[in-house]
C-alpha cells in the first residue's frame, strides 16, 4: 500500500493577530509553478562545484547540454527535465567518473529540496516528514515521482524517474536517493544510516564510493531505486520543528499546487510510474484511486489526446529501457516486474515499440 497522504494537522490554535514575517527564500519561490517535464534546479545546481572539483569548467558542458550556464547561479530557477540528463550524460563523459550523479546528490541538503525540504524540517516526525515529500516534490520536480511503503518493521522510500527517454536515469536515482539520505540524516541526527539501499543501475568496478556516502549494504541491477529503513525511525520527533512555520509553508505549498497546470495524462504517469511494477495499475485501480468511475477516467484521457493504454504502455517502455540500458536485470525478470506472464509477451511488445527485441537493444547499448 503506497502513502501517499500529507501530513495531518494536528494544532487548532495558531498564534492569532501576530504578522508573520515570510523568509524571502520562500517569498522566492511563490508562484513558480511548474509545467511537466521541468524541475527546479535544487539539487541538480550541485553539478557546477562537483565539476569544478574535476578541474573542469561547467559552463561550456551546460551549454552543450543546451542550457544557459547563468540558471545555475539560484536552486529555484527551471530547467527541462530531458536537460538535466542530457548534462548528467556529458558530465559523467568529461568526468570519467561513473558515479557522478552520486557525487551531485552527496553535496546537497534537505534544503536544496526547496520549500519541500523547509516543510520537511519542520514537520513533526520523520514520517510526516517523508509523507510530506512524497506529496509535494511535483511542486519541485515534475520528472520523478516518490513514494513511501511500509512493510512488516521496515519503510521503503522509492524514487523513480518517469519522463519519457530521460538520459541518465541511473544517475539521476543514484544523486536523488544520496539527497534523501542526507535529508533523513538531517531529520533523525548525522549517524544515522539505512539497512539497505537498491538501485537500478548495473554495479560499478567500484562500490566504496556508495558505501561510503550510504553506510548500508547497497544492492545494484533493482528494479527499482530504494532505501529501506527501520519502520521505527518514522516516529523519531523532528527536533526545532515550529508548528505555526509548518502552517505558512503546508498552505503556501497547497496554493502553489492549485495554481500548477498539471495536465491530467501526466498525473496518471506519475501514478502509473509507482505502482506499474506492483501490478496495481489497472485502468479499475487508478480510478478507483482518483474516486472517479472509469469511464469518466477515459473521458479526461482523451481530452489530453492519450488512452489509458497508450499511456501504460509508453510507461512500461520506459521502465524497460531504464532497466536494460542501466542494470543486467535478467529479461525474465524485467518481463514479471511489467505484469507480463512470460518473457515472449514483453519480447513482442518491446519489439512493437521499438522495431528491436529487448536482447538487440540491451546489446546495442541504446542510451537516451
Amino acid at each position: 500500500m503506497t502513502d501517499n497522504s500529507g501530513p495531518a494537522s494536528k494544532y487548532t490554535s495558531i498564534h492569532q493577530g501576530a504578522p508573520l514575517l515570510v523568509p524571502s527564500a520562500i517569498r522566492a519561490e511563490l508562484g513558480l509553478t511548474l509545467l511537466p517535464g521541468y524541475i527546479h534546479l535544487g539539487v541538480a545546481k550541485e553539478i557546477v562545484p562537483a565539476l569544478r572539483e574535476f578541474g573542469l569548467d561547467p559552463d561550456p558542458i551546460i551549454r552543450e547540454a543546451g542550457l544557459d550556464p547563468s540558471l545555475f547561479a539560484d536552486g529555484a530557477n527551471v530547467i527541462p527535465h530531458a536537460a538535466l540528463g542530457r548534462l548528467l550524460t556529458l558530465s559523467v563523459a568529461r568526468t570519467n567518473c561513473p558515479h557522478f550523479g552520486l557525487l551531485v546528490g552527496q553535496r546537497a541538503t534537505i534544503l536544496s529540496l526547496g520549500m519541500v525540504g523547509r516543510l520537511m524540517q519542520q514537520s513533526e516526525t520523520v514520517g510526516d516528514a517523508m509523507r510530506a515529500l512524497v506529496s509535494n516534490l511535483s511542486i519541485q520536480n515534475r520528472g520523478s515521482v516518490p513514494s513511501l511503503t511500509v512493510s512488516g518493521d521496515t519503510a521503503l522510500f522509492t524514487f523513480s524517474v518517469y519522463q519519457p527517454e530521460a538520459e541518465s536515469a541511473d544517475q539521476i536515482s543514484d544523486g536523488s536517493l544520496a539527497v534523501a539520505v542526507n535529508a533523513l540524516r538531517a531529520l533523525c541526527g548525522a549517524d544515522w544510516n539505512p539497512i539497505e539501499v537498491l538501485l537500478p543501475r548495473a554495479a560499478p568496478m567500484d562500490q566504496k564510493p556508495y558505501r561510503r556516502h550510504f553506510r548500508a549494504p547497497v544492492r545494484f541491477n533493482q528494479e527499482s531505486a530504494i532505501i529501506v529503513f527501520a519502520v521505527r525511525d518514522l516516529d523519531v520527533r523532528i527536533a526545532g520543528a515550529d508548528p505555526v512555520m509548518r502552517v505558512l509553508l503546508e498552505e503556501r505549498i497547497a496554493q502553489i499546487k492549485g495554481s500548477q497546470s498539471t495536465e491530467f495524462s501526466d498525473d496518471i504517469r506519475r501514478l502509473l510510474r509507482v505502482r506499474l511494477t506492483s501490478n496495481h495499475c489497472s485502468a479499475e485501480d487508478i480510478a478507483h484511486l482518483l474516486a472517479m468511475h472509469r469511464r469518466t477516467l477515459s473521458r479526461r484521457l482523451k481530452g489530453s489526446g492519450m488512452g489509458y493504454r497508450a499511456i501504460t504502455n509508453e510507461i512500461r517502455f520506459e521502465i524497460a529501457r531504464q532497466l536494460l540500458e542501466g542494470t543486467e536485470v535478467p529479461l525474465a525478470q524485467i518481463a514479471a516486474a511489467l505484469g507480463y506472464s512470460e518473457a515472449s509477451a514483453f519480447t513482442r511488445a518491446f519489439r512493437r515499440w521499438s522495431g528491436q527485441t529487448p536482447t538487440t537493444w540491451r546489446g546495442e547499448g541504446h542510451h537516451g
